[in-house]
């Protein structure tokens, strides 16, 4: 290849210091070096790449051309560069992470804005889960790393454990569902007469499962938390939501609590990763996880 990474650099220092000699001192080199990798790369390109009339070395059209696209293939070779070193210092070239919708991915920014601020080679892909999604996506190889997981943990030692806290669940219905007006606390018989608002499990290969409907409930099955959240302030159906995701809607009286005959317990939530994918990337969201309040 008759363009080279050198012959670039040389072609940005004349341009930007605006002649061969100031361009020479910078980059430590005399000026005879400089003039004759600039001839070079003239003949072997077959172009004229400076303009030798005046005093300042000032690039042709064409050179133009050349220093703009050559800044690009030299941004590249650098990030090239560090990208390299820091997966040999233990930092990974991607990072997936799941995140249940318990937490909801919004919840996570303030920590990704946090990352960037200090990482910024390692690239994130980030999926929002549903029940047993995340265990499935950790099971299958789909994400490294898993946050706001509930459950039983998947058998076996591949999995690293961290927990986050407790979520706290509370029934919630559209004021206007009928349901509102009915004496508390509600009974399973009082709940049944009415459809229950699911969010599917996302889980591919693992048994899907469910929670909060009672044995046979018509259900509308939708695809995310946030769907099912405003499908209940419609009051298309009913069913317990994540006491901190709805604080809004409940403000605002979109929602209201009932109390419940039988009340729903808490779900323990933590992260997870796969020991043998662990990165300082995956290390570093996991240590900041440890001290958060996404549950909250």
């Amino acid at each position: 290849m008759r363009l080279t990474l050198d012959a670039l650099i040389v072609l940005e220092a004349i341009h930007r210091n605006g002649s061969f000699a100031a361009a020479a001192d910078e980059l430590h080199r005399v000026r005879s070096a400089l003039t004759y990798t600039v001839q070079v790369l003239e003949r072997d390109l077959d172009v004229t790449l400076f303009d030798r009339t005046g005093h300042r070395a000032k690039l042709t059209a064409i050179g133009q051309v050349l220093l703009n696209e050559g800044n690009l293939i030299l941004k590249n070779a650098a990030d090239l560069e560090r990208r390299v070193k820091r997966l040999q210092a233990g930092w990974e070239e991607e990072l997936f992470i799941a995140v249940d919708e318990l937490v909801s991915i919004p919840k996570i920014y303030p920590l990704i804005e946090a990352y960037y601020q200090e990482c910024t080679l390692t690239k994130l892909h980030l999926s929002a889960e549903i029940l047993n999604g995340c265990w499935d996506a950790l099971a299958s190889g789909r994400v490294d790393l898993a946050i706001g997981v509930s459950g039983d943990p998947l058998s076996g030692s591949e999995y690293g454990i961290c927990p986050l806290g407790q979520v706290d669940f509370v029934f919630a219905v559209s004021p206007y569902h009928p349901l509102a007006n009915t004496k508390e606390p509600l009974k399973n018989t009082d709940i049944l007469k009415y459809r229950a608002i699911v969010a599917g499990d996302t889980s591919r290969k693992l048994p899907s499962r469910s929670a909060g409907i009672l044995s046979g409930q018509d259900t509308l099955v939708v695809s995310s938390m946030q769907a099912k959240i405003q499908a209940q302030v419609r009051g298309l159906g009913v069913g317990y939501l994540p006491s901190h995701l709805i604080k809004d809607e409940i403000k605002a009286k979109k929602l209201i609590i009932k109390a419940v005959e039988k009340s729903k317990l808490a779900a323990n939530v933590s992260v997870v990763w796969r020991i043998n994918h662990i990165g300082k990337a995956a290390e570093w969201f996991i240590e900041k996880l440890k001290n958060s309040e996404i549950v909250k």
